[in-house]
C-alpha cells in the first residue's frame, strides 16, 4: 500500500504561482552565490547580475495574478529588497568618489550584502512555511 504524502494548504493560490515564487527566491539566491564566489559583491551581483534581473522582471510581469493573495507579500518582498539594494548601493557609490569614504564604503556594502542574503533567506522560509512574508 502506497501511502500519499499531504499537500501543504496553498490558501487557493495556483501551485504554479508558488512554484514561480519559489524559481523568483532560487534566481535571487544564485544572484546571492555568485557575488559570493566571484569578484562581484554580493550587493552588485545581485542588484546587476542576470538572476536577479531577470527575477525582477517576472515579479513585476506576474504581480497581478497574485493580488489579494498571501504570495502578493512575497512579491512586494521581493521588489523592495532589489530596490532598496540598488538605493543604497548608489548611496555607498557616492562614498566611493571620495577618497576617505572608500573603507567605509566597502564596509557597508558587505553589511547590505549580508542584509540581501538575510532577506532571501527570510523570504524563503516564509514560503517554504505556506505563509506570508510579514514585513
Amino acid at each position: 500500500m502506497q501511502e500519499s504524502v499531504p499537500t501543504p494548504d496553498l490558501q487557493g493560490v495556483r501551485p504554479s504561482l508558488v512554484q514561480l515564487t519559489h524559481f523568483i527566491y532560487g534566481l535571487h539566491a544564485i544572484a546571492v552565490l555568485v557575488g559570493i564566489t566571484s569578484a562581484a559583491t554580493v550587493a552588485g551581483g545581485f542588484v546587476f547580475g542576470l538572476p536577479s534581473l531577470v527575477a525582477v522582471f517576472l515579479n513585476y510581469l506576474k504581480r497581478s495574478d497574485v493580488n489579494g493573495t498571501w504570495l502578493e507579500s512575497h512579491f512586494r518582498w521581493q521588489i523592495r529588497t532589489f530596490w532598496f539594494t540598488f538605493l543604497w548601493l548608489m548611496v555607498y557609490g557616492l562614498f566611493i568618489i571620495t577618497i576617505i569614504g572608500i573603507p567605509i564604503a566597502w564596509i557597508l556594502i558587505a553589511l547590505l550584502g549580508l542584509w540581501v542574503g538575510y532577506r532571501v533567506i527570510r523570504g524563503w522560509m516564509a514560503l517554504f512555511g505556506v505563509r506570508p512574508i510579514n514585513v
